[in-house]
């Protein structure tokens, strides 16, 4: 896991050493054990290393393989780099590296844009050609590796945060109308390309990217989930789907295992990464690493699920940390938290996750975590009511929408309205793609696909590597969500969803953990604004930055403060909290 930036001019000018350097060090907590720039005319890459596979400076990068005329930059891992690497050495390719950095550029030299197709893992890469000066941009299929760029018609910047694109200076840092629509209405999930920023883009998931020397681009979705099934798959039994899932799981998570240093586990206390530590287990670990968070009880409602993260560590004996975190401590947190966001991200658990990393960090560099199961296997309580809906469209965004766009009117500033209803376009342009006829599966493709790759999953890479901590998530393997997607809905949706992972679970985990009320990351003190967060919402919005803004309606924002829990979404969020965290983070990055 790692920080790349660069750039690329198209323009005959050479590549500025300065803004990637900017860029790079901007990037340093991603990568805190080795930086690296590389620069030749137009090209200039920067790096910022975290060692992870191949401890020694042979996988250092910028790399460059003189013989084959390629210089590479890249963040994530590749779990089957180990087979690929035979099958090059097969193809008669040497390696002067033990990493699978190198592994990537040789797949590219034999395979071309197709290598991607070949790898399992979470990757964002950018490869240059010396002699034929074409770059070429690759993210993972799930977006699980962030990839944000600028571009004006000389040059693109790229890295692996928007920060780090700021960093470099020259943006245009106007807010996008559609990206607040998304941000405000489509619960805080802004899809690619669009950033809340106009002159900050991001690369799609699953998208190849070639660009020539003119600057002209060419973009390829190499993979996209079929939820289409057979005449089979509509007639296997809950049993056999079970045990495929399992099967799938358990290579998911060993896949997940690569690495040359200890490997430990996120643990909430729920389902999904209680399985995680089961599977672990019952592949012979020992001295495995948990750690699980908790908060102050706040409202009536408990911090903390460590009765659930408590019997599981003891079940299969792992190395248990518990970390406490008071409202005192969370909230002298927050800005340094708001600060490794990327984009805004509303969700409360934020802080939480920013906190757990900074402590498991001091223990470990990679972590496996539950996020997606939710998403692939129909944890969520909107898809229920999606399998009779007459209006799948109309169905969904009642259940995830945070208001309506007439709604909207009545709260944006003029200046900054969207002028048509983009998020409920969105997802009506997403329900019409052919692959997910199903009610039940237009939800589960554009929440897997979409919302999980600009809310959970971003969310965990932002916190985590704030702390150069590297998160891998076994549920989002494309081979386990290609079965998934081929379970029909009713596996999914039974027991109040999950049906079919739960039924997995209880060949591996205590039924307390698997029959229990569903929960989520509980920060109570940010779900009910008051005190000292009311104070600090007060002069967020109350500063002189924001009122010069003037992003949202004063009528607005005096409605939401006369009572803040009265305004609260159908998610069960604050709309407080979500327009207070985005002048926030507007006032955090000096927007």
């Amino acid at each position: 896991m790692c920080g790349i930036c660069g750039e690329i001019t198209f323009d005959g000018s050479i590549a500025s050493v300065g803004a990637v350097s900017a860029m790079a060090d901007a990037m340093a907590p991603r990568g805190p054990d080795g930086a690296g720039i590389l620069a030749r005319d137009r090209v200039a890459f920067g790096h910022r290393r975290l060692t992870i596979i191949d401890l020694s400076t042979r996988s250092a990068q910028p790399m460059t393989d003189p013989d084959l005329g390629l210089s590479i930059v890249f963040n994530g891992c590749i779990y089957n780099y180990p087979e690929l690497r035979r099958e090059l050495e097969g193809k008669g390719y040497q390696f002067f590296s033990s990493g699978d950095t190198e592994v990537i550029l040789k797949a590219y030299h034999a395979w071309g844009t197709d290598c991607v197709k070949r790898f399992h893992g979470m990757f964002a890469f950018v490869i240059h050609e010396r002699d034929s000066q074409r770059v070429v941009m690759g993210r993972d299929r799930f977006g699980i590796k962030p990839f944000y760029y600028s571009q004006t018609k000389d040059r693109i910047r790229f890295a692996s945060s928007l920060q780090a694109i700021l960093a470099a200076g020259d943006v245009d840092t106007s807010i996008d109308p559609v990206a607040l629509h998304h941000y405000m209405t489509f619960h805080a999930v802004v899809p690619p390309p669009h950033t809340i920023l106009s002159g900050v883009r991001k690369l799609p998931p699953a998208t190849i990217r070639v660009i020539e020397p003119n600057g002209s681009m060419k973009d390829e979705v190499y993979w996209r989930i079929d939820y289409t099934r057979t005449a089979e798959d509509l007639a296997t039994s809950g049993e056999v789907w079970r045990d495929r899932v399992l099967e799938a799981l358990r290579t998911s998570v060993s896949r997940r295992m690569v690495a040359d240093v200890p490997v430990g586990v996120l643990l909430s206390g729920g389902v999904d990464s209680s399985v995680i530590v089961s599977l672990l287990a019952e592949a012979g670990q020992t001295g495995l690493q948990t750690f699980s968070i908790g908060f102050e009880d706040a409202h009536g409602e408990v911090g903390n699920e460590y009765q659930y993260s408590d019997l599981i560590a003891e079940r299969f004996g792992t190395d248990h940390h518990k970390i406490f975190i008071p409202s005192s401590e969370m909230i002298e947190a927050m800005p340094a938290t708001v600060s490794a966001m990327p984009e805004p991200m509303v969700s409360y658990d934020n802080v939480g996750f920013f906190l757990l990393s900074r402590e498991v960090a001091k223990h470990i560099k990679v972590v496996q975590s539950g996020q997606g199961a939710d998403e692939v296997f129909g944890g969520y309580h909107w898809y229920p009511p999606m399998a009779s809906a007459n209006d799948p469209l109309a169905a969904y965004s009642k259940a995830f929408f945070d208001r309506s766009h007439d709604r909207l009117k009545s709260e944006i500033a003029p200046p900054y309205l969207a002028d048509h209803d983009a998020s409920l376009d969105f997802v009506r342009e997403q329900f019409a793609m052919a692959g997910a006829d199903d009610p039940v599966d237009k939800a589960l493709r554009i929440d897997s696909t979409v919302m999980l790759v600009d809310d959970p999953v971003k969310r965990v890479d932002a916190m985590t590597m704030a702390w150069g901590l590297e998160a891998r998530v076994p549920f989002l393997d494309h081979e386990l969500c290609e079965l998934a997607a081929r379970i029909p809905p009713e596996h999914k949706l039974k027991e109040g969803g999950k049906g079919v992972l739960k039924d997995v679970a209880r060949q591996l985990v205590p039924h307390e953990v698997i029959d229990r009320k569903k929960g989520y990351f509980p920060v109570p003190a940010l779900k009910y604004i008051s005190g000292p967060v009311l104070d600090m919402v007060r002069d967020v919005l109350g500063a002189s930055a924001a009122k010069d803004r003037g992003l949202f309606q004063t009528q607005y924002l005096d409605t939401l403060f006369a009572d803040p829990p009265a305004h609260i979404t159908p998610l069960r969020g604050s709309e407080l909290w979500q327009v207070a965290l985005l002048e926030m983070w507007l006032q955090s990055h000096r927007i």
